[in-house]
């Protein structure tokens, strides 16, 4: 038998790899719910995307170079999305004081009534999230959040911000811990995406 993660016969032996399929049905639904979006509003789904990472993230991070990490895409991809955006009037460049070629992106007012009608997209994800127990979801949520930091540590996952990874996160015997905060973390505190993250 083989023991590809794919082949159905060997995912009901290993568990780790039934959730590695499930991963990639939820994916799936992901992008689906993305591309409905997309088409309703005439953008891609890379362009949506970058419209509401734009909207929650320091301008530091609203550059080529770090959305082309963010979503692991070339800079030529969100050079091209951030163009079309540009002309539809969603975004504007805003040059770095210290290097006229250098620039920042940021929404217009338009962006801005645009990601209000397109966040919403992953909602029926969240909402069947919420229909089920809560010690299941903080479970789910623990592995999720390890299994983030382990693959940026091998390289799979280019950008992250989880606290695992920050220089202000410490792990003592009995709990979690931020610094910047000075408080002790519960499992469901653990950050996915964090404005404060500063990499150790």
């Amino acid at each position: 038998m083989s023991d590809s993660i794919f082949n159905p016969d060997f995912q009901q032996q290993n568990l780790p790899s039934k959730i590695v399929a499930g991963l990639e049905r939820i994916s799936e639904v992901f992008k689906v719910l993305l591309w409905e979006k997309a088409k309703l509003l005439g953008l891609s789904p890379i362009q949506i995307q970058i419209l509401i990472f734009i909207r929650y993230h320091h301008i530091e991070v609203c550059n080529v170079s770090h959305l082309a990490k963010e979503f692991n895409v070339t800079k030529p991809t969100i050079s091209d999305a951030v163009r079309v955006l540009v002309k539809k009037q969603l975004i504007q460049k805003v040059s770095a004081s210290s290097d006229s070629r250098s620039y920042a992106i940021q929404l217009t007012e338009i962006g801005k009534t645009t990601v209000a009608e397109t966040e919403n997209f992953a909602q029926p994800l969240k909402t069947q999230l919420e229909n089920i127990d809560g010690k299941a979801l903080e479970s789910t949520f623990e592995t999720l959040s390890q299994l983030i930091y382990k693959l940026n540590q091998i390289g799979v996952l280019t950008v992250q911000r989880t606290c695992y990874a920050c220089k202000f996160y410490k792990k003592t015997e009995t709990a979690h811990f931020c610094n910047l905060m000075e408080k002790e973390l519960q499992n469901t505190e653990i950050r996915i995406d964090c404005r404060e993250f500063e990499v150790k």
